[in-house]
């Protein structure tokens, strides 16, 4: 049997998009329907109107580059937007074509997280990045590493983010943001 892998791309149960220089070449119905928008809305669009900040798209951006560089991968959890504004948490999964131009051209693969991990309380965009770090089972000073930050300003946002959840220890938090408690 002859596969056709634009029938594959298409009808994917995940979100598939191909980009240039972070920008949305193509994408599937899945993921036209994960973001609430028009396949016409999304085709030429940067991927800054999927993101709840222009500063977390840049950070983000500037941070997977030399992930990227290093191993033509990348992947994480991170708060991304619908069109209609609201946020859920998403898992992201990116293949650099061109390991030493990044961004140059990608494959990217989106996974709704919002049934496992609704977003409950109102995150600043650090709050986001610290909490999706700490999903990932990093100690402040690994996060405070991967996000240019002092461990302690990473203390800072943990703290708000306990106060935020209404946790009392670290474990807390986490088991309260995986349910979005």
């Amino acid at each position: 049997m002859d596969v056709d892998y634009r029938v594959a791309f298409k009808l994917a149960p995940v979100g598939l998009v191909l980009s240039r220089n972070r920008n949305i070449v193509d994408c599937n119905q899945r993921l036209c329907e994960m973001f609430g928008a028009s396949h016409e809305l999304l085709i030429g669009q940067s991927f800054q109107m999927l993101y709840p900040s222009a500063d977390e798209y840049e950070r983000l951006g500037a941070r997977m580059a030399p992930i990227l560089n290093a191993s033509g991968h990348y992947a994480d959890d991170r708060i991304m937007k619908r069109v209609n504004g609201d946020v859920f948490w998403c898992h992201v999964t990116g293949h650099a074509l061109n390991r030493q131009a990044p961004h140059e051209a990608g494959i990217w693969a989106f996974e709704d997280l919002s049934a496992q991990r609704p977003v409950k309380a109102e995150l600043t965009p650090r709050e986001r990045e610290v909490a999706a770090r700490l999903l990932d089972g990093m100690t402040s000073k690994e996060i405070g590493k991967a996000l240019l930050i002092s461990h302690r300003t990473v203390e800072i946002y943990r703290a708000r983010l306990m106060r935020k959840y209404k946790a009392s220890t670290t474990a807390d938090l986490v088991h309260k943001l995986m349910a979005g408690a």
